[in-house]
C-alpha cells in the first residue's frame, strides 16, 4: 500500500484533479488603472534597504487597539472626565473657592474633585493597561522573514516591513497581507482558512504564479528581485488588482494570489509570500474601526437629569438673589437699618444698600457654589466603582467558566454593564459563535431507512419542552455504552449497519454503494500516520470531512489519492474481510451555490463507468430517472424530518455511464474548461447537465453543522425575554438557513422572505459588462423585493403562527443598505421574526448593526468571534467576543468577552438584569440624598435673608458626598438582588423590564426628588419648631448656628442611610456594615474633627461632646425627626406591593411569603413570563401543537360531514 501523508502531497497537481481555473486573473481594463489614482502602490520585493523603497511611506506592521498611548493618556483621559458637564461644573466652583465670593474654604471643595476625577482615571488606565498587554501579545508575534543569501530567522511581526520575504508554516496566521509566491506543493497552490476574515471554515485553495512556483526552498530566494505594483489599501476582501515585473517581464496578478493577514495556512507545510500591505493598511484592518468611546443609555440620561439639577439650582440661586437684592436695598432708609446685625452702613460691596444690584450679583454668584451639593459629585466615582466590582462578579461566575479550555467570562471594560440588562436586538456571526467549527455525521436514509439514533440539539431542546426523557440524554447514550471511541465528526450510532452487520440488511446492495459515494465523492486528502497507520483528512469544508470520516468508521476507509486514482479499504460482503479497491478518477465537478450538488466520474476495477453525485434535495429529485425513484418517498420523508431537527442533509445518488457518452462528454467538457470567455462557468455547467441526470437514489446523508452545547436552549430564553436575534454571517445562504433551523431561528412552516440577485435577467445583465446597467437593474430588484417582503408581513401581523423570516444576501445587502432604501430594509426586518444576512463582508455587518442601532434607538448587542466581526462588536452598544480558538482579534476588540454562546442567556438575562436594576436604583438614590441634603441648605438659606449663609460647617458639606452616604449605595449596586438567579431564569420576561426602562424611567426619577424635597422640608421645619423659642440645654441657652447645623445634618445622615435600607431587597452583612457604619463614621467624625484646633475645625469645635451628647432634648430630636421623613415612602411601598404589585414584586411574592409551593400561583406568574415568541424551540412546539389542532378539527369536521 502506498502511504498518502506529507510526502505524497507535493506529487499532487490539484489544478489537474478539479475542474476550476487557477482563478480569473485581472482583466486588461483593470490593468490599466495601475498607477493611477487608488493604484498606485509599488513594492521592491526582497530589497528592503534600496533607496526606491525607502521613499515610500508605508504603515508599519505594528497594530494598536488601545484608547490611550502614554502622550496621549492624561490629556485624553482628563477631557474624558471634564466632558461630563458635573466634573466640569465641579471644577469651575473649585477655582471660584479661592475667590472671596466662596462660602465655604478652597480646600474643601477640590479635595472631593480630586478624589473623584483621579480614581476614575487610574480605573481608565489599568483597563487601557490591559488591552496594551492584549496588543503586544499579537505583535510580539515570530514568523520567518528573509535575511541575506538565503537565509530566514525569526522576526517579531511588528518589524515586518513591505517588501519582506516571509516563511509561514503550517496552522500559522499570516501576519500581514501577502503575495504568495510558492508553496510545498509542486504547482504552488496552498489551503487558507478565512474563518477570522468572513466566518466561513472551508478551506479556500489559493495558487501562485508558475513563474514562481519553483521556489520551493529556503536558497532559491537569494537572489529573488520583483517589483510588484497594485492597488492602494482598500477594504474589499475578494478583490485585489495588480501586476508584478519579474525577470523583465509583467505577470497579472488577482486574489488567488492573495493571503489575507488573520487567515491561516493549513493542510499545507509552508509557503513563501512577499509583504504587500502591512499593519493598518491590511485588507482586515481597513475593515476595522477606530475603538469607539461607548457610554451606556443611562448614563446618557444621568446627563439629562444633572442637566435638570443645574437648571434647578440656577433657578434657586436667582430667585434667591433678586429677593437678597430687594432686602438689601430696603436695608437702610433715612439712617435706620432692618438688618442691623448686617452693618449696611459701614459694610463691603456684598451688603451695600447703594449698590444693591452688584450685591445681587455677587450673592448669585455665592448660592451657586453654595447649592453645588444638588449635584452628586461622588455619583461618578460611585458608578465607576461599582461597576469594576460588578465587573468582578462576571469575569468570576463559575457558571460563565468553559472548563474545556479554561476560558471564563472576561468584562475588558465596566463602562456598559447596565446596557447588558436593556438589550433588544443581538446581532450574531454564525461560525464559531453559534457553532463550534465542526460537523458531525449523525443520521442517514438508505434504501428508503432511516439509520442512526444520534439526538440533536434541537431535538434535545424540544424533548426538555415536551418533559420528556430525552432531556436526561446526552446525546451520545449508545456510544457511550459501547467500547467504541469518540470519533471527532461521527457522532452515529445503529448495530443494524456498524461493524459489517449492513450485509445482513434487506438492501446491502444499496448501503454499499451508499458508502461508496461517501468514500469517493469529495476532495479530501488523506493523511497517513506512519507509525499507527491511522488516516486522518484534510478537507476543504468540514461537512466533506465528515463524510470520509463516516465512510471509514463504516468499513470504506479512503486512504490514498494520486492525481488518477482514489484508493478505498472496502469491507467486501462476501468474504467479510476488508480489500483493497482503486478506482481510477477522472473528472470531480465541484459543488457552487449555483449547482448545489458535487460529482466525481470514476472507473472502479471491472472497467465500470461510474459517475457519483451528492446534493441538494432541491435539485437531486428532479434528476432522477423514473427507474431511480425507488425510495424517494420515504427519503423525502427521512429528508423532511432531518432539517425539522436541524439537520444539513444532501442527497446520494449514482448512474452507470457507457464509453460513448463519456467520451462526447470528456471531450466538450476539456473545451468547456479551457474557455477564456466571460461565460466559461455557464459552459461548464451546460456541459455537465448533459451527465448529471437519470440518477439511482441511493439516500440521503444528515449532519449536524454541530451548535455549541445549549444554543437552541439559549436562544428560546432570550426568544422569551423578548429579545429579536439577527445573524449576520459570510456563509453562503443554505449554510446560513441550515443553522437558522438547527437552532431554531427558523422553523418548518416558517414564510421566507428570501431577498437575492441570482436572477436570470440580473445574471444576463452581467454577461454584458453594463456596470450602471447592472446597479440600476440590481437596486430596483432588491427594492422590489422589500416591498413585496413588506407586503407579507404586514398581511400576518398580529398572527403569531404564520411569522415571516427575511433572508438576505451580501450583493442585495449592498443596495438595501444605501440611504434612500435603508429605512424601508429595516422596516421589513423589524417585522420579521427572524434575520439572516448571508455573505455578508465585515464593512456590511458593521453598517447593518449601525443601522439597527440608529434606526430603532434601541440597545444592540454584536456577538462574534473572528477578525471579521470587529466591525459590528465596535459598532454595537454592546460588543460580545467569543474567545473560541481562532484568533483573538474580535476579542480584543469587544466589551465582554465569554467562551460559548449559551452564556449570554446568563450574562444578560442575570448580570445584565441585575446590573441595571442596581445600578438605576443607586443612581436614584444619589438623587434622592443630594436634594435631601440640598434643598435643607436653601430652605436655611430662605430663613437668613438669602444672605448665602451655609447651614453647615464645611468640612460637613465636603464629606457628605464623599463619606456619610457614599457607600451604602455602592453596597446597593454591588449585591442587591430583586429576584435571585434562578428566578431570574424562571421568569425571563423580567427583562423587559430594562429594555422598556421602567426603573429609570422620568416618572420614578422624578418620584425619587420628590422623596428628597418631602424628606428634606420635614426634617427642616420639624428641626426649626423643636428649637425655637426655647433653651436647649441646662444653661438656658436657645439653640445656635453650630448646634442647629450639626443637628439637622446628624438626622439627614440617619434619613439618607435609612432610606437606603427599606430600599435593599437583599441584604448581605457588607450592606449592614455600610449602613450603619456611615452613621457610625459620622459620629466619629463629629468627635474627632470637633477636637482639634478651632482655627480648623470652626463651628464643629467640640460642639458634640460639650453640647449636644449631654442634651436629652438632641436625641428625642433625632428619634423623632429620622422616622418622620421615612413614613411617605414606607407608607406608598407598602400598598403599591400588597395591591398593585408589579412583575418583579410579584416573583418576590413567591420567595418571601413561601408562595414557591403555591404551583397554582407560580404557574400563573410563569405563564406571564413566556411571551408569544415566533423563534425559539418554544415557538417550534407551540406550531406543531398548532398544526395538529388543525388537523383534528380538519378531520373531525371531515368525519361530521
Amino acid at each position: 500500500m502506498a502511504g498518502g501523508g506529507r510526502t505524497r502531497k507535493r506529487k499532487l497537481h490539484f489544478s489537474k484533479i478539479y475542474s476550476f481555473g487557477r482563478g480569473k486573473v485581472a482583466s486588461k481594463d483593470d490593468l490599466s488603472h495601475i498607477g493611477s489614482a487608488g493604484f498606485s502602490r509599488v513594492v521592491y520585493c526582497n530589497e528592503p534597504d534600496s533607496a526606491e523603497a525607502g521613499i515610500r511611506n508605508y504603515a508599519s506592521n505594528y497594530i494598536r487597539s488601545t484608547k490611550y498611548t502614554v502622550a496621549s493618556f492624561l490629556p485624553k483621559a482628563l477631557f474624558e472626565q471634564f466632558r461630563r458637564v458635573a466634573n466640569f461644573y465641579f471644577l469651575v466652583t473649585g477655582l471660584l473657592s479661592f475667590s472671596p465670593l466662596a462660602p465655604y474654604s478652597a480646600v474643601s471643595a477640590i479635595f472631593p474633585l480630586i478624589i473623584v476625577v483621579g480614581a476614575t482615571m487610574v480605573k481608565e488606565g489599568i483597563e487601557d493597561w490591559q488591552r496594551k498587554q492584549q496588543d503586544i501579545e499579537v505583535n510580539n508575534r515570530k514568523i520567518l522573514v528573509h535575511k541575506e543569501r538565503g537565509t530566514f530567522a525569526p522576526t517579531e511581526w511588528r518589524h515586518l516591513t513591505v517588501g519582506d520575504i516571509v516563511k509561514v508554516e503550517k496552522d500559522e496566521f499570516f501576519p500581514a497581507d501577502l503575495l504568495l509566491l510558492s508553496s510545498t506543493y509542486e504547482d504552488a497552490v496552498c489551503y487558507v482558512e478565512t474563518m477570522n476574515l468572513d466566518g466561513e471554515t472551508n478551506l479556500k485553495l489559493k495558487q501562485a504564479l508558475d513563474v514562481t512556483s519553483h521556489l520551493q526552498e529556503d536558497g532559491d530566494f537569494g537572489d529573488f528581485r520583483a517589483v510588484i505594483k497594485c492597488e492602494d489599501p482598500n477594504a474589499n476582501l475578494y478583490t485585489f488588482v495588480g501586476s508584478m515585473e519579474f525577470e523583465h517581464q509583467q505577470f497579472p496578478l488577482s486574489p488567488q494570489q492573495l493571503l489575507l493577514r488573520d487567515s491561516k495556512l493549513r493542510n499545507t507545510d509552508y509557503v513563501y509570500g512577499a509583504v504587500v500591505f502591512t499593519g493598518d493598511d491590511t485588507k482586515v484592518r481597513q475593515n476595522s474601526t477606530a475603538p469607539p468611546s461607548k457610554r451606556s443609555s443611562i448614563e446618557r440620561k444621568m446627563d439629562k437629569i444633572i442637566y435638570l439639577m443645574f437648571f434647578m439650582m440656577f433657578l434657586l440661586a436667582f430667585i434667591g438673589s433678586i429677593f437678597f437684592g430687594v432686602d438689601t436695598k430696603d436695608d437702610l432708609k433715612n439712617g435706620r437699618m432692618k438688618r442691623w446685625y448686617l452693618r449696611p452702613d459701614s459694610t463691603t460691596v456684598f451688603f451695600d444698600p447703594d449698590r444693591a444690584p452688584l450685591a445681587a450679583v455677587l450673592r448669585f454668584l455665592t448660592a451657586v457654589m453654595l447649592f453645588s451639593y444638588f449635584i452628586p459629585i461622588s455619583l461618578y466615582v460611585s458608578i465607576e466603582i461599582v461597576k469594576v466590582l460588578q465587573s468582578l462578579f462576571i469575569n468570576r461566575d463559575i457558571h460563565m467558566y468553559y472548563e474545556e479550555t479554561d476560558k471564563p467570562a472576561h468584562a475588558r471594560t465596566s463602562n456598559l454593564n447596565e446596557e447588558l440588562g436593556q438589550v433588544d436586538t443581538i446581532l450574531s456571526d454564525k461560525t464559531g459563535t453559534l457553532t463550534c467549527n465542526s460537523m458531525e455525521f449523525i443520521k442517514c436514509s438508505i434504501g428508503g431507512t432511516a439509520y442512526g439514533r444520534g439526538i440533536t440539539e434541537v431535538e434535545r431542546a424540544i424533548g426538555r419542552m415536551k418533559g420528556s426523557p430525552l432531556d436526561n440524554d446526552d446525546g451520545n447514550a449508545e456510544i457511550s455504552r459501547g467500547a467504541r471511541p469518540l470519533v471527532k465528526g461521527f457522532n452515529f450510532s445503529d448495530e443494524r449497519i456498524m461493524n459489517g452487520k449492513w450485509v445482513n440488511e434487506a438492501h446491502a446492495d444499496v448501503i454499499q454503494r451508499f458508502f461508496r459515494v461517501l468514500a469517493l465523492c469529495h476532495t479530501a486528502i488523506p493523511d497517513v500516520d506512519e507509525n499507527s497507520g491511522n488516516v486522518s483528512y484534510e478537507a476543504e469544508s468540514p461537512d466533506e470531512a465528515a463524510f470520509v470520516i463516516a465512510a471509514r468508521e463504516l468499513g470504506f476507509e479512503f486512504f490514498n489519492r494520486t492525481q488518477t486514482s482514489i484508493s478505498v479499504h472496502e469491507f467486501d460482503k462476501n468474504t467479510g474481510r476488508k480489500v483493497e479497491r482503486v478506482y481510477q478518477l477522472l473528472n470531480v465537478i465541484e459543488f457552487n451555490s449555483v449547482r448545489k450538488r458535487m460529482s466525481v466520474i470514476v472507473r472502479d476495477e471491472e472497467g465500470q463507468l461510474l459517475l457519483l453525485c451528492k446534493g441538494a434535495d432541491s435539485v437531486m429529485f428532479k434528476r432522477l430517472a423514473r427507474n431511480g425513484r425507488q425510495f424517494e418517498k420515504e427519503t423525502m420523508e427521512h429528508v423532511n424530518e432531518y432539517a425539522n431537527a436541524g439537520l444539513r442533509t444532501l442527497l446520494l445518488a449514482y448512474r452507470e455511464l457507457d464509453e460513448e457518452e463519456y467520451a462526447r462528454f470528456s471531450e466538450k467538457f476539456n473545451e468547456a474548461k479551457s474557455a477564456v470567455s466571460a461565460d466559461r462557468d455557464a459552459l461548464m455547467d451546460s456541459v455537465t447537465e448533459t451527465v448529471e441526470k437519470n440518477l439511482i437514489l441511493l439516500g440521503a446523508t444528515a449532519v449536524e453543522d454541530k451548535l455549541q452545547n445549549g444554543v437552541p436552549d439559549c436562544i428560546d430564553k432570550l426568544a422569551q425575554a423578548g429579545i429579536k436575534i439577527w445573524v449576520l454571517t459570510g456563509d453562503k445562504m443554505e449554510t446560513a438557513i441550515n443553522i437558522g433551523f438547527a437552532c431554531s431561528l427558523l422553523r418548518q412552516g416558517m414564510r421566507q422572505i428570501i431577498i437575492g440577485l441570482e436572477t436570470p435577467e440580473i445574471q444576463a445583465l452581467e454577461k454584458t459588462g453594463d456596470k450602471s446597467s447592472i446597479i440600476k437593474a440590481s437596486k430596483d430588484s432588491v427594492i422590489r423585493q422589500i416591498t413585496e417582503g413588506m407586503f407579507l408581513v404586514n398581511s400576518s401581523k398580529g398572527n403569531s403562527s404564520d411569522a415571516s423570516a427575511l433572508i438576505i444576501d451580501g450583493k442585495s445587502l449592498t443596495y438595501a443598505l444605501e440611504d434612500d432604501v435603508k429605512d424601508m430594509f429595516l422596516q421589513l426586518a423589524v417585522g420579521c421574526a427572524s434575520v439572516i444576512c448571508c455573505r455578508s463582508s465585515p464593512k456590511q455587518k458593521a453598517l447593518v448593526t449601525r443601522l439597527v442601532k440608529d434606526g430603532t434607538k434601541k440597545t444592540t448587542l454584536a456577538i462574534g468571534d473572528g477578525a471579521n466581526d470587529v466591525g459590528m462588536l465596535q459598532e454595537a452598544d454592546i460588543g460580545i467576543g467569543i474567545s473560541g480558538v481562532e484568533g483573538m482579534q474580535a476579542v480584543m476588540s469587544s466589551d465582554i468577552a465569554i467562551a460559548q454562546f449559551c452564556y449570554l442567556e446568563r450574562l444578560l438575562l442575570v448580570h445584565g438584569h441585575w446590573c441595571y436594576r442596581r445600578i438605576t436604583s443607586m443612581i436614584c438614590f444619589f438623587f434622592y440624598k443630594n436634594i435631601l441634603f440640598g434643598f435643607s441648605i436653601f430652605l436655611y438659606d430662605i430663613y437668613t435673608s438669602f444672605s448665602a449663609q451655609p447651614a453647615y460647617n464645611d468640612w460637613f458639606m465636603s464629606l457628605y458626598n464623599v463619606f456619610f452616604t457614599s457607600l451604602p449605595p455602592i453596597a446597593l449596586g454591588v449585591f442587591d438582588q430583586d429576584v435571585s438567579a434562578r428566578f431570574c431564569l424562571k421568569f425571563p420576561i423580567l427583562y423587559q423590564e430594562g429594555v422598556q426602562n421602567v426603573l429609570f424611567s422620568w416618572r420614578r426619577i422624578i418620584s425619587w426628588m420628590f422623596n428628597g424635597f418631602l424628606s428634606a422640608t420635614i426634617i427642616f421645619f420639624f428641626c426649626m419648631k423643636a428649637f425655637e423659642h426655647q433653651a436647649f440645654n441646662n444653661d438656658g441657652k436657645p439653640a445656635s448656628l453650630d448646634i442647629f447645623g450639626a443637628t439637622m445634618y446628624t438626622i439627614i445622615v440617619w434619613v439618607a442611610n435609612l432610606q437606603m435600607a427599606i430600599s435593599i431587597s437583599y441584604f448581605t452583612l457588607i450592606q449592614h456594615i455600610f449602613i450603619w457604619g456611615s452613621v457610625g463614621l459620622w459620629y466619629l467624625f463629629l468627635v474627632l474633627y470637633g477636637a482639634i484646633s478651632p482655627n480648623s475645625s470652626t463651628t464643629a469645635y467640640k460642639v458634640f461632646v460639650e453640647t449636644l451628647a449631654p442634651t436629652p432634648s438632641f436625641w428625642i430630636v433625632i428619634l423623632l425627626a429620622m422616622i418622620t421623613p421615612l413614613m411617605p415612602y414606607f407608607t406608598y411601598s407598602s400598598i403599591q406591593m400588597r395591591f398593585f404589585p408589579r412583575y418583579h414584586e410579584m416573583v418576590q411574592l413567591i420567595r418571601h411569603d413561601g408562595r414557591s409551593e403555591d404551583i397554582e400561583f407560580c404557574e400563573m406568574v410563569r405563564q406571564r413570563s413566556i411571551r408569544p415568541t415566533t423563534v425559539g424551540s418554544s415557538a417550534r412546539l407551540a406550531a406543531k401543537r398548532s398544526e395538529r389542532e388543525r388537523q383534528a378539527e380538519d378531520t373531525n369536521g371531515y368525519h361530521s360531514r
